[in-house]
Formats: C-alpha cells, structure tokens, sequence
C-alpha cells in the first residue's frame, strides 16, 4: 500500500464519520441550520458543501456523508493529457480496501456508466472520495490486440485507496510503466473555490473538476 493510501485509512476515519462536520450552528436568538453552498432545484438540495483536508491534499470529500438515493455529479472541466479523475467508496470497514465508482480520461468516461456520464446514483449509504491519478500516456505501437487506443478504459475494480490498477491488453504491453507510476501519490489541489452550490477544484496540472451532491428533499 503506498504511503498516501496508508494515511488515508486513519485519517477518514476522522474526517469522515457521520455527524462529526458541519454540526447545526446556533447562535442566540438567530439558529443557522442550512448548510452552506446550497440551492434548490427539481426537488433536490443541491450542495457544493465538498472539502479537501489539509492533510491529503490531493483528496476531495463531501463533508457529509453521501447516502443512497443521492447524486454525485463530478464534471471534468479539463484533464491534462495524462491524468485520470477518479471516484472510489470504500469497500471494508476501515478503509483499507477501495471499490472503484467511476473514471474519466482527457477523451471522457472510461468506465461503465448509468445513464450520464458526468453523474453517480448513490445506491447505499458509504465513504467516498475524488482524486486525480497521473499516469503514463499508454503507447499501443506494436500492440496488435491494442487498436491504436490511447486511453486506459479497464480497470481493476478493487484496490487499496488512492491507487488505479489498468487492466487488459493495453495495461499489459505498458506494465513496467504503469508499475514504476502505481504507488506515485495523486496530483495535488492547488485551489479550491465555490460557485455558488457548485465546488470547483483545480489541480497543479491545470485539470479543473466540477463537483456537486444532490440530494432529494422528499
């Protein structure tokens, strides 16, 4: 396990637990109770109410928990051409372990969708993070079972946290590349801002990734 995946495991059990961040503020006589970055639209709460802990600067939370029948929309902007934005849950108890939720290239989703690309039907209550993952531009010249791709479009749907496993032919004729690049830790934010009830985030390559949770007021 790379050494950001290591910290990881502690440290969301901190950041994470439900009930611990954005507490109902009270200050007599007014009560604050709406949280902040948020608007109303359809029936759904839309919120930008995301974070970035100081101590992975690379990982982008919701500050509360998602829960099922919410839905996460993560809208690459702009990926650098070798980076790979991912959304992952946890897949044990302490975080140890990752399921794989999503991923975009620069060219657009690369893995299995529902109905749009750029939004996830939270199906159950869990954990879940976004980070942006720098890998090797993938090389197919004389891969005949590659057909000229360019972009890795499988991957391995478990893997410690922080850590994207391509899969297939194309992965394999890169292998040692791929190797050397596994345990590199994510890119780092280098700024975070909202727009209105949407977060935006812009890496230190220049990918900028638009992020928002909506959740059925019903």
């Amino acid at each position: 396990m790379s050494s950001m995946a290591s910290r990881f495991a502690w440290i969301f059990a901190i950041v994470c637990l439900p009930g611990l961040a954005n507490d109902q503020k009270t200050l007599p006589p007014v009560q604050v109770t709406a949280p902040a970055y948020t608007s109303h639209h359809g029936g759904y709460l839309i919120s930008g109410d995301f974070k970035v802990d100081p101590r992975m600067p690379s990982i982008v939370f919701p500050s509360q928990p998602l829960v099922a029948e919410d839905v996460l929309s993560v809208e690459p902007v702009y990926l650098a051409n070798d980076d790979y934005l991912v959304v992952q849950e946890c897949a044990s108890a302490d975080c140890s372990r990752a399921s794989l939720v999503r991923v975009w290239h620069p060219g657009g989703v690369a893995t299995e969708i529902q109905n749009d690309p750029n939004r996830i039907l939270i199906r159950h209550e869990n954990k879940y993070w976004i980070w942006v993952k720098r890998l090797p531009l993938a090389s197919a010249m004389g891969c005949s079972d590659c057909n000229d791709e360019h972009f890795y479009t499988s991957f391995e749907p478990f893997s410690p946290p922080m850590v994207l496993m391509p899969n297939g032919e194309l992965a394999a004729y890169n292998r040692e590349a791929l190797l050397a690049a596994r345990d590199q830790d994510p890119v780092p934010v280098k700024t975070q801002s909202h727009e209105g009830s949407t977060f935006v985030v812009t890496y230190a390559d220049g990918s900028t990734v638009r992020i928002r949770r909506m959740h059925a007021e019903h």
